[in-house]
This record gives C-alpha cells, sequence and structure tokens, in this order.
C-alpha cells in the first residue's frame, strides 16, 4: 500500500519535503507528511476500503466538530484514491485538567441530539461495514444495525458456537425490556477507544477515527470503560454535567456486546470468551 503523492500534493498545493509512516491500527495504515509550505499533515490510505470510507470518516468528523470537542481539521478527503489527510495534532502529556475538561465536552457533545438513531446519509461504519439506517427507537437501531448484522458475520465466518449466536439474537429481540432505552439519540463519536484519543502539548484531548452516527450516550461510555485509558475525574464531570441514567453501570455490558463481537469476529481469543460472559448475563434477562 503505497500514498498517492502526487494526487496530495495537487489537492494540497504543494510539494511534500518528508514522509514518515507511522504504527497504525489494524485496517487502515498512517503517515505523517511534511510540506514545503510548512504544513504538517497526519495521512491514512487504504488498499481495499469499504466504499465511502474515507469520506464517511470525514463526515463524521465534520458532526463533531460542531460540538465542545476537538477534532482535527479535515484537509483532503478522497474516495478514489482512498486517501484521508487531517491537521497535524503534536502529541503531548495529560494535565491535571485534562480528563475533566474531556468529560464536560463529551456532555455537551451528547446533548447535540441528532434526528435519528443511525445516520443521515445512511452510510456504514468500521471495517465490517456495519450499516446505519435511521431509526426512531434505540432498540430497533442497536438490533438491526449492530447485533443482529454482527451475529450473522459471526455465523458466517464460524467464530462463536450456535448456542452463543442464538443469545445475541435473543437480546436483541429483547432490548425494550432493559431501562433507559427510550433515550433521544445523541451524536456518538462511536469508536470511543482510548486510542482514538490524542492529548496536545497544551494537554486538551483531540477525538480521532469517529464512526459517528445517533446512538444511545451510554454506547460512548460503554466504549470508554472497555480497554481503559480515561480517568474517574472524566466520567464524574461528565456526570455532573449530564447526569446519566439509574444503574447505567450495569448496563455498560450490554453496549460493549458490539465491539467486543467485533473483535471477537476480527481476532477471535479472548473476545470471543467475552462475548460468551455478557450473553449469558442478558439472554436469560
Amino acid at each position: 500500500m503505497s500514498l498517492p503523492l502526487e494526487f496530495i500534493e495537487t489537492e494540497l498545493g504543494s510539494r511534500i519535503s518528508r514522509s514518515v509512516q507511522l504504527g497504525g491500527g489494524d485496517f487502515a495504515e498512517s503517515f505523517r507528511l511534511e510540506l514545503v509550505d510548512g504544513r504538517e499533515l497526519f495521512v491514512k490510505t487504504h488498499s481495499n476500503p469499504p466504499p465511502g470510507f474515507f469520506s464517511t470518516e470525514a463526515a463524521g468528523l465534520s458532526w463533531l466538530a460542531q460540538s465542545a470537542v476537538n477534532v482535527p481539521e479535515v484537509l483532503l478527503v478522497s474516495d478514489e484514491p482512498p486517501v484521508l489527510a487531517l491537521e497535524w495534532i503534536e502529541p503531548g502529556l495529560m494535565t491535571v485538567h485534562s480528563d475533566r475538561t474531556l468529560g464536560v465536552e463529551l456532555a455537551e457533545l451528547h446533548q447535540q441530539t441528532f434526528a435519528g438513531f443511525g445516520r443521515p446519509d445512511l452510510k456504514t461504519t468500521g471495517s465490517l461495514a456495519l450499516p446505519n439506517t435511521s431509526h426512531s427507537r434505540w432498540a430497533d437501531f442497536y438490533a438491526s444495525c449492530r447485533l443482529l448484522p454482527l451475529a450473522s458475520i459471526a455465523f458466517d465466518r464460524q467464530v462463536l458456537q450456535p448456542a452463543t449466536i442464538h443469545g445475541v439474537e435473543m437480546i436483541a429481540g429483547n432490548l425494550s425490556a432493559f431501562a433507559a432505552a427510550d433515550e433521544p439519540p445523541s451524536l456518538l463519536h462511536g469508536d470511543l477507544w482510548a486510542g482514538n484519543r490524542l492529548v496536545d502539548q497544551q494537554g486538551r484531548s483531540w477525538l480521532i477515527d469517529p464512526a459517528a452516527h445517533g446512538g444511545h450516550r451510554e454506547f460512548d461510555i460503554a466504549m470508554m470503560h472497555l480497554f481503559g485509558g480515561y480517568g474517574e475525574e472524566c466520567f464524574e464531570s461528565y456526570n455532573d454535567a449530564y447526569p446519566l441514567q439509574a444503574d447505567w453501570q450495569q448496563r455498560i455490558p450490554l453496549h460493549q456486546l458490539a465491539p467486543l463481537l467485533v473483535h471477537a469476529i476480527k481476532f477471535g481469543g479472548h473476545y470471543v470468551a467475552a462475548v460468551e460472559r455478557i450473553v449469558g448475563k442478558f439472554a436469560t434477562v
């Protein structure tokens, strides 16, 4: 996989003076570019992304940019050739205020309601191209756009036992029974693990790699808990600014089921066991 360097130079109107490949995730490849006009860029590409992958990400960043959270400016986006160029955020260290400030910013983000659960452009998100058709109820969205498609992929790839897949389907059919299912849709980052948060040299948090959509705000909170990396001050300041509904902690695994299914499909291993534990807890409710 290589960057379309000539295309980038033409679109940005400046020649590239330096290119450094960065350690990427499991899907796209990333680079740091320096232009002769002094600009520094973070650039991603992919050899065979899902249709509209980078324009979908860019749209999500534009939605998030209208809220209190910090996101890098999109400088160039193209699906053919597949490339996304963002302003470079120079990494720094967290300060005593970083987590608390982020919690307040996320609370303001989640108070930015969406027209429905899903995406208005109906575009898929993530490397598994999960659907984002619009729904008026969270239970319908989470079932038809997350749990059931993921159960189908897991079945096709034979990564879960039939009993586990059946359990996921049972949960999908019973989501309305869980408390707080009737919250209005919030604008979500959609993939808010700690690796998608950058801290700059002033200690400010920046969010990257969104799978933005209208969803239940507990989903972002659950994703933040899944792999750690966020301090308690973040959740305390969030809850002070926009209190979560009662017993939200008990619903964290329910919201984590979708990302854990994704990880079980892609990586197997202990993620399969984590899915089985959640299914064992919620499929019997």
